[in-house]
């Protein structure tokens, strides 16, 4: 696990040795801006902030869901202006149990990077007592490179409606039980999920005290969920793309990989009315 996840006291060291870059991708669905004001009150010393609805996404179209994917280009670009090359060290936070933090991460294996999320997020960060900084935002020299080949890979909604017919992989659902079920729907207009669709919330990923499960038990209940099923047959969806990254991560935790991400998910799905939708 530690080629992706790292602790807060291994990233208390490794701030000391320098070269080292930290973002901060603290977000909050609800509110766009409190990720922001956190990071300005108080962050991991050097940390750079990212905002999920400006500078990790596209252009919204209303038809591709809530948080699409920017372009690998922009996206690259995003990175080159914080001085991000293919060599650069990175560690991701969020306060919200890796859920943004995953996303971050599996955008950089989109772009040939593979980086680490930090386990326990901002409350491991502030429980061992490492010192904090506020306000500033690092200015770096914009990076030149050329991005490598992408280490993740994307389907997107003609895919997934052509694999209803002719199946040839499943998708997995991150989403909380009862938006899955068509119970609730707090973010989208339509409820319920994509027709042959398993379900794992994101939140089945985690401890109680907010760090990942191990290895072992992830293993034993994706291979359980799985049921025989290959990872490279595997195709991750949620409400917007975000939380979806995190199942995805939980699956190279536990040796799964290959996977991928159906990044408009539910929010693009069910904006074209033609679309099937299951429900239960």
């Amino acid at each position: 696990m530690s080629h992706l996840l790292i602790s807060a006291s291994e990233l208390a060291q490794r701030l000391k040795a320098g070269h080292l870059c930290v973002f901060d991708v603290r977000h909050n669905l609800n509110d766009p801006y409190q990720g922001h004001r956190e990071y300005q009150a108080a962050h991991i010393p050097g940390a750079h902030y990212l905002d999920h609805e400006t500078q990790l996404v596209g252009p919204r179209t209303g038809k591709n869901g809530r948080h699409p994917l920017p372009t690998r280009q922009a996206f690259a670009n995003v990175m080159r202006e914080h001085g991000v090359t293919p060599e650069t060290d990175i560690v991701i936070y969020d306060a919200s149990g890796g859920i943004f933090s995953a996303h971050l991460w599996w955008m950089l294996r989109w772009l040939g990077h593979a980086r680490q999320v930090l386990d326990g997020g901002w409350q491991a960060w502030q429980a061992c007592g490492w010192v904090t900084q506020a306000i500033t935002q690092p200015v770096c020299a914009p990076a030149a490179w050329v991005w490598p080949a992408p280490l993740a890979n994307v389907v997107d909604a003609a895919a997934v409606e052509a694999n209803i017919k002719h199946l040839a992989f499943t998708v997995l659902d991150a989403r909380a039980a009862n938006r899955y079920r068509g119970e609730a729907e707090p973010m989208d207009p339509v409820a319920g999920h994509i027709p042959g669709a398993l379900n794992r919330p994101s939140t089945e990923n985690l401890r109680d005290d907010g760090r990942f499960k191990s290895s072992e038990t992830l293993k034993g209940e994706f291979d359980l969920l799985l049921a025989g099923r290959s990872p490279q047959n595997i195709v991750h969806q949620c409400g917007s793309g975000i939380t979806a990254c995190h199942n995805l991560l939980a699956m190279e935790l536990a040796g799964a990989r290959g996977s991928r991400l159906y990044a408009g998910s539910w929010s693009e799905w069910c904006a074209d009315p033609a679309r099937p939708v299951a429900k239960g």
